[in-house]
């Protein structure tokens, strides 16, 4: 949610500053703004709606200047308006800030600023910042330290002032910020992603930071002034893997990718002498996951899918109770948090304000904390004391695809630990290993697939306004994750149900034609799953299944197979959300929607 760029250097700024918000993109906006220092002050451009507004106003109003600020908006505080749009100023036009999160005294500091003769010019929390820093005396970073403290909720903010033009000051709690260290200029984003084609040298701010940004580096001060030393690190990505490559859209690249990334997932912490996993990479001793009696999962929205998945998992592997909660439920019913309890935050971007949460409440209540991150050093990274990173590399397509196909994997791995501190390990864990390694070449089969199937799929969805997604058992959670898929990209509404629960109430939806996409693949349910897809079919349902090619009682039942190969079954649901995926995004193409940035999703929820 909201992208943030900063820039400090000797290049223009407008093209940096514009090249940034393009890589952001990605995180959802509905308005975009900068502001350049130049030689007379502040110069202010803002536009609603996509980026491109903006970049024509750039263009036929050009701002000069070496120093400047960037955002992408998603509103919260008012209207996607120009007006609401950041930059933000004070009324004197010194002090432009941009803004990520939202201000929970926002009433009460709107109400003085009011009653002390401030005429505000928008709705937006962020104005009211700008309004503060100019209210006070002093350098940019003196003033923010004043100002600081009174600001109560969740917030990344990066600010100029016209009597320092060659200094951005940067200050976070909550959602993230992190530093660029380039030669001759320091960058200041959201997202590594806007800073990637420039450096790889970063510095990730924490909580409390207050970073000083100059051409020639970056002093980080604490809440009393005080100097702060935060470790430089260089990032193992590269400008390349964020670009399309090729592809239509980002989310069809990264589709394509999820062979490498879930290979290299499992490289990463499979212990193959052992046929099991690495404990050391993971940052716990197996005497610490021998003591463990419970699990919880926290996650919201595809990363819960993935939890779902991961309770069926370990439970199986390991006979540890596990939980699954939405993280944003999570801390407001007292969970049993002790210190036999592992509590797994699952977060694609590490920032999932909710997660963050979550985790904070299990790590107060003395439970041990892992994280399942994309991003290395993001703030579950840095709150967990052990973490798994999936090595999915930057997804930049807002619905989730080979991030949640590593998580899928990290969670078997996890389990696989679990299992050997508890001392359950046999020889059916070389096998499972074995499995592991030969995944990423099912999926390549899947991916393999003649897309004449996705064409009749796309017809028997993209002609109905509504559709249900059935599955059994551990692959019940994938039919959530199909029919969230379709709804994300292709605004067609679909609900995903286990198939035993569709006389209890979905029944009732079915008519001719009325899609129904089941999730087949062998097991010990698949019969029961079979005579749900009979009923659907005797009330002239039309009847997509996922499932093995060779699964003729399936074919029999369903209009359109889509085939994927036969894998152990505690991997099926990798296999199986493939196709689920293509077909979403098929669905989406033809009816003409953005599929990388869909109406009114943020790709990093970093408030609540």
């Amino acid at each position: 949610m909201c992208g943030i760029i900063g820039y400090v250097g000797t290049d223009e700024v407008v093209p940096v500053l514009l090249d940034g918000l393009r890589r952001l993109e990605y995180r959802g906006y509905d308005s975009a703004g900068i502001a350049v220092m130049e030689a007379d002050g502040i110069g202010i451009l803002r536009a609603a709606g996509k980026l491109r507004n903006l970049q024509q106003r750039a263009y036929h109003e050009p701002l000069h200047g070496t120093v400047g600020i960037g955002h992408t908006r998603w509103a919260t505080h008012g209207a996607p308006t120009e007006a609401n749009a950041h930059p933000q100023t004070d009324s004197a036009g010194a002090v432009a800030v941009v803004h990520n999160g939202i201000l929970e005294n926002y009433s009460s500091l709107r109400r003085e600023l009011l009653a002390a003769g401030v005429e505000l010019e928008s709705d937006t929390d962020t104005e009211l910042i700008a309004q503060l820093l100019g209210r006070e005396d002093g350098p940019l970073s003196e003033r923010v330290l004043k100002v600081v403290s009174r600001l109560e909720g969740q917030y990344a903010v990066v600010a100029v002032h016209h009597e320092e033009p060659d200094v951005v000051v940067a200050f976070r709690k909550g959602p993230p910020l992190v530093v660029g260290v380039g030669d001759g200029e320091t960058l200041v984003a959201s997202d590594v992603t806007a800073l990637l084609h420039r450096t790889r040298r970063v510095i990730y701010l924490l909580n409390g930071d207050v970073a000083v940004i100059r051409r020639d580096g970056v002093r980080i001060l604490d809440a009393d002034g005080g100097e702060l030393e935060r470790p430089e690190e260089t990032l193992d990505w590269d400008a390349g893997r964020v670009e399309k490559g090729g592809y239509r859209h980002f989310m069809l690249k990264e589709i394509f990718e999820q062979p490498d990334a879930i290979r290299n997932t499992v490289l990463a912490y499979l212990d193959q002498e052992r046929c099991g996993v690495n404990l050391d990479g993971l940052g716990f001793a197996p005497e610490d996951f021998s003591k463990l009696r419970r699990v919880h999962l926290v996650a919201c929205g595809t990363s819960w899918h993935a939890c779902l998945v991961g309770k069926f998992v370990i439970e199986e592997l390991t006979g540890l109770p596990t939980e699954v909660d939405y993280a944003s439920e999570y801390r407001y019913r007292a969970p049993l948090i002790g210190e036999d309890v592992l509590v797994v935050g699952v977060t694609q971007s590490g920032e999932t304000a909710d997660t963050l949460a979550a985790m904070e409440l299990a790590r107060d209540g003395g439970a041990m904390l892992t994280t399942v991150c994309n991003v290395r050093g993001s703030s579950s990274w840095r709150l967990a004391t052990s973490r798994m990173l999936t090595q999915a590399g930057p997804e930049i397509g807002v619905a989730s695809t080979k991030a949640f196909t590593t998580q899928l994997v990290a969670m078997v791995l996890i389990a696989l630990a679990l299992r050997a501190a508890h001392g359950r390990a046999d020889e059916t864990d070389c096998e499972l290993v074995g499995e592991l390694q030969r995944l990423p070449l099912a999926v390549e089969q899947v991916l393999a697939v003649d897309r004449e199937l996705y064409r009749r799929g796309t017809e028997m969805l993209g002609d109905a306004t509504d559709s249900l997604y059935l599955g059994r058992g551990i692959l019940y959670p994938i039919a959530l994750e199909g029919a969230l898929k379709l709804k994300e990209i292709s605004y067609l509404h679909a609900e995903g149900y286990p198939a035993g629960e569709m006389k209890h109430g979905p029944i009732a939806l079915l008519e001719e034609d009325f899609p129904v996409v089941a999730v087949a693949l062998n097991g010990p349910t698949r019969e029961k799953l079979l005579g749900n897809l009979m009923e659907a079919r005797a009330r002239g349902a039309a009847v997509m299944a996922v499932a093995e090619e060779d699964a003729e009682e399936v074919h029999q039942v369903a209009d359109l197979v889509l085939p994927v190969p036969r894998v152990h079954p505690l991997l099926q649901p990798v296999v199986a959300v493939v196709p689920l995926q293509l077909l979403a995004y098929n669905v989406a193409v033809e009816l003409g929607h953005d599929v990388d940035q869909p109406r009114n999703l943020a790709k990093s929820v970093t408030v609540e």
